[in-house]
């Protein structure tokens, strides 16, 4: 089962993808997937719904694929949570997650454009697993309690500026991590018990050519210790984003170019889809598509 919103950019509705691959209308359990809805257990009364026949079949051809979470209040990321991205740029790995936060309108749609801001010349790409807070986490004990915190799983692009976030800021991650359309996440919101977040393989391309291969098992800490970790020093809300941090094979790493209006980058994560973005410029004065 895969939750999904479909449509326009800020007219998207609730659809949910069935096993078969049929596609089905949402809207009669919920107006929209946001964190409201997934704390009110809107997973299991979807599951249930589905079952019983109550979700009209829709037709979805054409539609656009919306992020798989509306108005998420929080992305909070981790940095360097991969032991050989943490040895491709010569760094210890982290014996504490290093945790830093993308404003939450970065989030986009998995097959929207990205915009390469002004001034840049270090834009990069991240293979992520996104984790979509289901249940309040505050003072998680244990990783069972951790894990009952998570909806489910999605595809992420934590996309960065790496001179704004490096250079420029001294070092204040966030200030490369916040430009419009940062965040692409989806195509699908993933239910949690349909997936284990310790096996899954990720995978990049730019230009059609690999960029990074690598599994949630290199993880230094897993999903389960980063919300437990979090639930600390925060509380985690149901609709809420957690980014689990990128394999190696970035640009960062002196291996491949940065990224240029033109490129197009794919990522993809075992059983949670894949997704497409072609780069765009920042014109003076431009919103965002």
């Amino acid at each position: 089962m895969e939750l999904l919103r479909l449509g326009a950019v800020g007219e998207e509705r609730p659809y949910v993808r069935a096993a078969d691959g049929t596609v089905h209308d949402l809207s009669p359990l919920t107006a929209d997937i946001d964190g409201a809805f997934l704390a009110a257990d809107g997973i299991a009364r979807t599951r249930a719904a589905l079952e019983a026949g109550e979700l009209p079949v829709a037709d979805a051809e054409g539609l656009r694929v919306g992020a798989p979470i509306a108005r998420p209040g929080a992305v909070v990321c981790i940095g360097m949570n991969y032991a050989a991205h943490a040895a491709e740029g010569g760094a210890e790995p982290p014996k504490q997650p290093i945790v830093f936060f993308k404003h939450p309108n970065t989030v986009v749609g998995a097959y929207d454009d990205v915009l390469v801001p002004r001034g840049s010349v270090k834009t990069d790409w991240e293979v992520e697993l996104a984790v979509v807070i289901g249940k309040e986490a505050r003072y998680v004990e244990t990783d069972e309690d951790a894990l009952a915190c998570v909806a489910g799983y999605a595809v992420s692009n934590d996309v960065s500026e790496r001179a704004f976030q490096i250079e420029v800021s001294g070092g204040q991650w966030s200030k490369g991590k916040c430009c419009e359309t940062f965040n692409p996440l989806g195509p699908a919101l993933v239910p949690a018990d349909e997936v284990d977040p310790t096996n899954l393989n990720l995978r990049s391309w730019v230009n059609g050519e690999p960029r990074q291969d690598s599994n949630t098992a290199d993880m230094i800490f897993s999903v389960a210790a980063l919300i437990r970790d979090l639930s600390q020093y925060m509380v985690l809300s149901p609709g809420d984003i957690v980014n689990t941090g990128t394999p190696e094979g970035v640009a960062l790493s002196g291996r491949f170019p940065y990224l240029s209006p033109g490129d197009t980058m794919e990522l993809e994560i075992e059983g949670l889809g894949r997704q497409k973005q072609s780069l765009g410029k920042v014109l003076s004065g431009d919103p965002a598509p």
